[in-house]
């Protein structure tokens, strides 16, 4: 995979899209727009390594605005541009399959039926581990964006099939299920992950199903010991039901248990 500065000596500045495909624009190096052709910039650019292509809208009285997301994954921030994006941003940066994260990095642009010039910048684009790619958007509700935003997702899905990628809206969690990520994601960071010779000793706890805070008294004082069970639990070192709230009573495991009640397995 190329850099964008190698991208740009075969692209052309940004301009309307070529009639009977996609278009792709992101910013070079420099911060320069530029256009190619999308399954040209699909096979050479790292857009996992880019900037927004668009800053991410402020819309006067929302409660949450566009802010940055330290990525587990890529030791680097991710701009979010809503409470929902960042909320997605925090599953994909657990999944162990996504290798590169970043928010608004590229630009689509097509044709419609009657010629018209239509463009959509997705919200969410993820690396995959085999070098295929997600793009995503964030809804915070089935229908946001209106009809606009449902012709552009068909548009989108269609372009990324074209080159075997996938294109999703990402429902929103279960306010559970988010609440339990976002404690985990608090410990995300390798500080958290203690003491050398900590992390051992915490998975050895948890060799068999035990409470959380049983397995913690076994290691130590909970005090120190807890944020490195949390930071176990983030990077799927350890499992546990995230579908009923975190306490210290909970079950926890070793990597590929399954909590009982769980739906779909622990994570």
């Amino acid at each position: 995979m190329t850099s964008t500065g190698a991208a740009r000596g075969r692209a052309g500045r940004a301009g309307v899209a070529q009639v009977g495909g996609f278009e792709a624009v992101f910013l070079d190096p420099v911060g320069q727009a530029v256009q190619q052709r999308w399954a040209d910039a699909a096979m050479t650019v790292a857009f996992e390594d880019l900037p927004p292509v668009s800053a991410f809208p402020v819309v006067p009285g929302r409660r949450w605005g566009p802010g940055l997301w330290w990525s587990a994954t890529t030791g680097r921030h991710v701009t979010a541009g809503s409470n929902a994006m960042r909320t997605q941003l925090m599953v994909l940066d657990r999944d162990p399959d996504v290798t590169g994260l970043a928010g608004r990095p590229v630009r689509l642009l097509w044709r419609d039926s009657r010629g018209r010039t239509r463009s959509w910048v997705p919200q969410l684009f993820a690396r995959r581990a085999d070098g295929t790619a997600l793009l995503a958007d964030c809804p915070g509700h089935p229908n946001a964006g209106g009809e606009r935003a449902q012709n552009a997702a068909r548009a989108v899905a269609e372009a990324c099939a074209d080159i075997g990628w996938a294109y999703r809206r990402l429902p929103p969690l279960d306010d559970l299920l988010a609440a339990n990520l976002k404690w985990l994601a608090g410990y995300r960071h390798p500080r958290n992950a203690g003491r050398p010779g900590l992390t051992e000793a915490v998975l050895e706890a948890f060799t068999r199903p035990r409470s959380l805070i049983e397995g913690a008294e076994a290691v130590g004082d909970p005090i120190a010991v807890l944020p490195a069970v949390f930071h176990a639990l983030w990077h799927g070192q350890l499992t546990t039901g995230l579908d009923t709230p975190l306490h210290e009573r909970v079950l926890v495991g070793p990597r590929g248990w399954s909590s009982p009640g769980t739906t779909g397995g622990a994570q």
